[in-house]
């Protein structure tokens, strides 16, 4: 009886192991797009600087521009270019504005290949998930501290302009990359971000004029 007691022990458990490794991916996977939405939204304000680069099939070196921004939760975003030439973006649930020499901000047609980008960039980045999911399919991999969100159109609309957007990111999102159909692309990296509580008067300003 004893052998047989043993086997049967031995049997036991190793069911058991073999149970808690089937287990342990489910248990370890704790980053998902919930997450991430709560993580990038969990900072009020958000200023970094950007370079943006657009590669096009028909020119040999991309078009760069280089600039700062404001992100602030619920209130949208701050694009300052500054390179190569000057010109102030502000980007919110109404759509884009751009500031002109009076100081006064300006709405801009909705429909065009910039504003489109612009309003990808900023639901990406105040982490947007949920919206995101109702034109694109999500596919999250890696970890809070180091992830990656890869976004393919479901519409066919979509379809003709993106092939998928690509995004890299920690606590904050540090590159997006929109690869076009026709085969241009467009990379955005944010550098030197850091967090902060509350926006300056300036900022306050820009966001309620």
């Amino acid at each position: 009886m004893k052998p047989l007691y043993m086997g049967t022990h031995l049997f036991i458990r190793r069911l058991l192991m073999m149970a808690a490794l089937a287990i342990l991916p489910l248990t370890a996977r704790a980053f998902d797009l919930n997450d991430l939405q709560t993580q990038l939204r969990a900072t009020p304000v958000v200023r970094g600087q950007f370079v943006q680069q657009k590669f096009l099939r028909s020119l040999p070196q991309p078009l760069t521009s280089r600039g700062d921004f404001t992100l602030a939760s619920g209130q949208g975003l701050l694009w300052l270019l500054r390179t190569p030439i000057k010109q102030d973006l502000r980007i919110n649930a109404k759509g884009i504005s751009r500031r002109d020499e009076t100081g006064a901000w300006q709405s801009l047609p909705q429909q065009t290949g910039s504003g489109r980008e612009n309003r990808l960039f900023l639901s990406v980045l105040a982490g947007d998930t949920t919206g995101l999911q109702e034109n694109f399919d999500l596919a999250l991999t890696g970890e809070a501290n180091a992830w990656q969100l890869l976004l393919t159109p479901k519409s066919v609309l979509l379809r003709q302009i993106f092939d998928n957007i690509q995004i890299n990111g920690g606590k904050l999102v540090d590159r997006i990359e929109l690869r076009e159909t026709q085969g241009d692309r467009s990379v955005l990296q944010m550098t030197d971000a850091v967090a902060a509580d509350a926006l300056s008067p300036e900022e306050q300003r820009a966001f309620s004029d």
